[in-house]
């Protein structure tokens, strides 16, 4: 896969393992159960890259391949970060044969908007026109 330094491999899927482990520490997935790591995985398309035999970063993307895409739980290891592994894996997705005729996507993120900007993705223009379901925003 070009856009990788050598000693990384792009790789389509993920061990939910090696994902929950990041997932469980990360701010929007913290505290997660393996269980629901690998309930999510078998309902979405998923990217990895591997070095030295660990996955070290992967995405995630929820779809029905025709309307909407959701992209959820993007990391690259911290240790492994400043290599242009994320937009690797961004590039391949938006890339993907399968998501061509995807016509909006979406995601969530705190921190990543320089990244996801430079794919063009930006902020929804009509916020009053998004809603959502959210326990942990909005308590019952």
């Amino acid at each position: 896969m070009s856009g990788l330094p050598d000693g990384y491999e792009l790789r389509e899927g993920a061990d939910p393992v090696a994902a929950h482990a990041f997932l469980t520490e990360s701010y929007w997935s913290k505290g997660i159960s393996l269980d629901k790591v690998r309930r999510a995985f078998a309902a979405s398309m998923l990217v990895s890259v591997w070095s030295n035999g660990q996955q070290i970063g992967m995405a995630r993307v929820l779809t029905d391949h025709a309307i909407l895409a959701y992209l959820h739980d993007v990391y690259v290891l911290p240790e492994h970060g400043g290599r242009e592994i994320a937009q690797a894996m961004l590039t391949y997705l938006h890339n993907h044969p399968q998501l061509q005729d995807v016509g909006r996507w979406a995601l969530f993120t705190k921190d990543a908007q320089s990244l996801y900007s430079k794919f063009g993705w930006k902020q929804y223009p009509w916020p009053e026109r998004l809603m959502i379901i959210d326990p942990k925003v909005f308590p019952a």
